[in-house]
C-alpha cells in the first residue's frame, strides 16, 4: 500500500475564523477508511501540542492526491 496522509482542519482557538490544514503522515499499511476511523487518537495528541488550535474536521488521502 501507499503512504497515507491525516489532513486536519485546525482553527484558532482565539479565532475560530482562522482556519488551516495540516498533514500528518498516518501509516503506509491500513486503508483510507481505517486511517479515519483510527484518527482521533492522533487528532488529540496534536491538538495537545498545539493548544491555540482545534481540530475541526480531518479526513485521510494518498500525499499528493489534489495534486
Amino acid at each position: 500500500m501507499n503512504a497515507i496522509d491525516l489532513v486536519i482542519t485546525v482553527c484558532a482557538v482565539l479565532s475560530p475564523a482562522t482556519c488551516e490544514e495540516t498533514h500528518l503522515a498516518y501509516s503506509d499499511s491500513v486503508s483510507l477508511q481505517q486511517c479515519v476511523m483510527g484518527a482521533p487518537p492522533y487528532i488529540a495528541q496534536w491538538v495537545g501540542e498545539h493548544p491555540k488550535w482545534t481540530a475541526v474536521r480531518w479526513r485521510c488521502e494518498f500525499p499528493h492526491s489534489r495534486a
